[in-house]
């Protein structure tokens, strides 16, 4: 199944609401430090609400950890796929596999712009009006995740 992973997320309700997206697609939630929050946050919990359990969380103490991982291969063969506002790709171009990982970046300055340039033929850009900044980091993860799984025909979801 497709994963999510966010790099540094920053705010709680965000994180909340996407493990809440997580729970519902069966999709596991890869979380990279630091955070802007502890994961024991009121906000949080709040946010997530009684999902928590029905999320597989794996927590990283570095992006470099996690991507260096990939590399490896110890995630598996699934594809990365780094969402941020200066790709030229539009992300329902891509063509995203069942173990595919979706890469976000913090709600304040997105991915680093290294992981930007070491992934550039990796990068997805989600349409927006010109001028607008940025959406919502659940919304967005929303968004490309329910893509990926559209795509895929829908898999274990009813």
């Amino acid at each position: 199944m497709v994963s999510i992973v966010l790099v540094e997320p920053e705010i709680p309700q965000n994180t909340g609401n996407i493990a809440r997206t997580c729970a519902c697609l069966g999709a596991p939630l890869h979380l990279i430090e630091p955070m802007g929050f502890r994961p024991t946050e009121r906000n949080l919990r709040r946010a997530g609400c009684d999902y928590w359990d029905k999320v597989d969380i794996t927590c990283w103490p570095c992006a470099q950890a996690f991507f260096d991982a990939w590399e490896a291969g110890e995630l598996g063969q699934g594809a990365l796929h780094l969402f941020t506002g200066q790709a030229r790709a539009p992300y329902h171009e891509a063509s995203y596999g069942e173990c595919d990982f979706l890469v976000f970046g913090r709600e304040s300055r997105g991915l680093d712009p290294t992981l930007i340039d070491a992934y550039a033929d990796r990068c997805r850009r989600i349409p927006m009006a010109d001028g607008a900044r940025s959406l919502n980091l659940s919304n967005a993860v929303a968004i490309a995740a329910y893509e990926a799984y559209r795509q895929q025909g829908w898999p274990g979801l009813s």
